[in-house]
């Protein structure tokens, strides 16, 4: 068995598929198999393509209607109505309209008038889910499935590589990774996670054989005004960024259960760390204080 190594852009983060497999022919018609699966999500999912199919549901939810949805936009949909519920209506794919006046690519904060203003268009309560149906009574509204695709397109590639035959692998999508299974002399894994604090360094290193990990932080897209940081994970009820954690890991078996329940406790705030060790899942976190906590620090 040899190792191959695929690194590629997608979902706008640098990702890369590492596997053992008996040839180079071999390896690369399965990577081929998994990076065109991750393009396709990409393209039915993506809030920034207009010929996307999320584009086409936001068409609709603008001016008020309802459209029929596939059988996986519908699994998408379950699990984001889950997500909600566990989360008591913190994790709501109809905040991602809150981008409109968040914007990390300038200085300042947004007008709180402004924010009010696009609350009244969010909450999952206020639209209308019937599989297959999506209705949107309330216009102006929009989905975001940005705190879910990317998760659930590293399991579909991890298990694309094993429906043909890779036994040995790591599927990384930009940090939320999944572990195929262990390297091809049955050793573990070695997977850094990253402190979000201080750059290009890591704040503990885990030997995995199996699973999934998957982090949310405020270190990748933030706003630092009068030295106070303002991340991109926000609270649908308010509208502002969380300001307790500065990041959440969690393992878990699948990377898009990781990738939610690491954003929920995010936005849980003060009662995220109790909430992670109510789940049962291996994690850590670092507060905003450079705290540190969880069953992953050693």
């Amino acid at each position: 068995m040899k190792f191959f190594h695929y690194e590629f852009n997608a979902m706008g983060t640098p990702c890369d598929i590492q596997l053992f497999a008996e040839s180079v022919a071999r390896a690369k018609q399965v990577a081929e198999l998994a990076v065109a699966d991750v393009r396709r999500l990409e393209m039915r999912y993506s809030r920034y393509r207009n010929d996307s199919f999320l584009s086409g549901i936001n068409r609709v939810a603008a001016a008020g209607g309802s459209i029929s949805v596939d059988a996986e936009t519908a699994g998408l949909l379950n699990y984001a109505a889950t997500c909600h519920q566990q989360s008591d209506g913190l994790f709501d794919i109809t905040s991602g309209i809150l981008r409109r006046t968040w914007r990390y690519d300038r200085d300042g904060l947004p007008d709180d008038e402004h924010i009010q203003a696009l609350l009244a268009n969010i909450g999952w309560h206020k639209l209308r889910w019937h599989s297959p149906v999506l209705e949107f009574p309330l216009p102006g509204m929009e989905i975001d499935f940005g705190g879910i695709v990317k998760e659930y397109a590293v399991d579909r590639a991890a298990a694309l590589c094993r429906s043909e035959g890779i036994r040995h692998g790591v599927v990384n999508l930009g940090g939320d990774i999944k572990i195929i299974g262990p390297r091809a002399d049955g050793s573990p894994w070695r997977i850094g996670i990253r402190h979000p604090r201080r750059k290009d360094a890591v704040l503990e290193t885990l030997s995995l054989h199996d699973g999934a990990l998957a982090s949310s932080g405020d270190y990748e897209r933030c706003l630092i005004v009068d030295g106070v940081r303002y991340g991109h994970v926000l609270n649908p009820k308010t509208g502002w960024p969380v300001k307790h954690l500065a990041s959440v890991s969690v393992v878990g078996d699948f990377c898009v259960v990781a990738g939610s329940a690491s954003t929920i406790a995010m936005l849980k705030e003060e009662q995220g760390p109790a909430w992670l060790e109510s789940l049962g899942l291996p994690y850590c976190w670092v507060d905003v204080q450079g705290n540190t906590g969880g069953s992953l620090i050693r």
